[in-house]
């Protein structure tokens, strides 16, 4: 069916793709955003570090480690040196963990071209400065323009082309102002953009990536009720909170709520906190089994992003001087030795409060003492 414009409706402007973007980490979102590139026609170079990685993927057309069933495009190029990756690229991608971009930005850094933009893919909060994804990038990039890209997207899903949609962010300058389509954010989001995969435009960085750090925590609380057995009701009701600590976070730090309503914060707290393939909401289904944390994932050291993000975004919180209590528990749990159970109790057992934040309105609950001996010994 033909789009019929109506009044009000913004006119579309012409926005030129990058002819080539260096995707920087080969695991399963950097696999699926480099195919995604590929599709749409741009030169697109994979970097891996893992050599085996980037011999399969050349030789044939897969990533057998992560996402072993997908056919990727046949003009996917990987490299296992980085300066291949980035030589004569108009734009870079970094997609590696949280834990890992400094290191990786600061290895661009010395062979990007100046002035190129940088997309961000990692979601988190780095613990030694309480800085977001792209402030670490920021201190090792220097002047390059810095974004970020972020939304519900599972990477296999994404990879083998079902109808997806996310954000790309960038700082938007005056110049961005009077030429919207010339924008880092435009340019990255036609480069994306194919016939399933759907990129839209925000200038919000802060609420674009508070919502991609703190989702991970709320869908390690979800998994663990849904461990202990509890169902449909528990789940909406630690959503829905969730994003409102999502929400008072963002703000705080000067995000809008308005960015947290969208594909990086409801879109991708709803995916995350509701299927088993997030291996956050899985960790915390295995943990709300009773299953020992070495023994999660049949003891496979897997990293789990909002592992490490519910220490970094509670910490980050408490310094700006707000309360994220589903947050808090998750970290009480995995952090701090506290009993599941009994943390989880006493979050739900916690003063009653007003919905509209600005009500300003808080009532002793009627039946704490009864609300957490009943949770503390369904959940043991």
């Amino acid at each position: 069916m033909k789009h019929v414009p109506v009044s009000g409706d913004p006119v579309p402007f012409s926005a030129k793709p990058f002819r080539s973007v260096a995707v920087i980490g080969a695991g399963s979102w950097g696999t699926a955003l480099a195919a995604t590139l590929a599709r749409a026609g741009v030169q697109t170079r994979i970097w891996g570090r893992d050599a085996a990685v980037v011999n399969d993927i050349n030789a044939t057309h897969r990533n057998a480690k992560f996402i072993p069933d997908v056919d990727l495009p046949p003009n996917l190029l990987a490299v296992h040196e980085m300066s291949d990756a980035l030589r004569g690229a108009e734009a870079a991608m970094i997609v590696v963990p949280s834990r890992s971009v400094r290191a990786v930005a600061r290895q661009v850094a010395a062979h990007a071209a100046p002035g190129i933009p940088v997309a961000i893919c990692a979601k988190g909060i780095e613990a030694e400065t309480g800085l977001l994804m792209t402030q670490v990038a920021e201190e090792e990039l220097g002047s390059r323009p810095i974004g970020c890209v972020s939304g519900p997207t599972f990477a296999r899903e994404t990879a083998l082309g079902h109808p997806t949609a996310a954000t790309v962010a960038f700082p938007f300058a005056y110049a961005d102002r009077l030429t919207p389509h010339e924008s880092p954010a435009a340019r990255f989001s036609v480069s994306l953009t194919t016939e399933s995969f759907r990129a839209y435009v925000s200038d919000d960085l802060i609420g674009v990536e508070i919502g991609g750090a703190v989702k991970n925590v709320i869908a390690i609380a979800c998994g663990m009720m849904t461990g202990a057995g509890f169902a449909e009701n528990t789940r909406a009701a630690l959503i829905t909170r969730g994003l409102d600590e999502m929400k008072i976070l963002a703000e705080a730090l000067g995000g809008r709520r308005e960015t947290v309503t969208g594909l990086s914060g409801i879109g991708d707290l709803s995916l995350t906190c509701s299927s088993p393939t997030s291996r956050n909401m899985s960790l915390g289904q295995q943990l709300g089994e009773g299953t020992p944390r070495e023994n999660c994932f049949g003891g496979k050291p897997v990293v789990v992003e909002g592992e490490f993000n519910a220490k970094t975004v509670t910490d980050l919180a408490r310094k700006v001087g707000i309360t994220m209590p589903i947050c808090e528990t998750v970290r009480s749990i995995l952090h701090e030795g506290e009993e599941l159970g009994t943390a989880f109790a006493a979050l739900w057992a916690r003063p009653i409060e007003a919905e509209p934040r600005a009500m300003a309105l808080s009532l002793d609950h009627p039946a704490t003492h009864q609300a957490i001996a009943n949770l503390a010994e369904r959940i043991s």
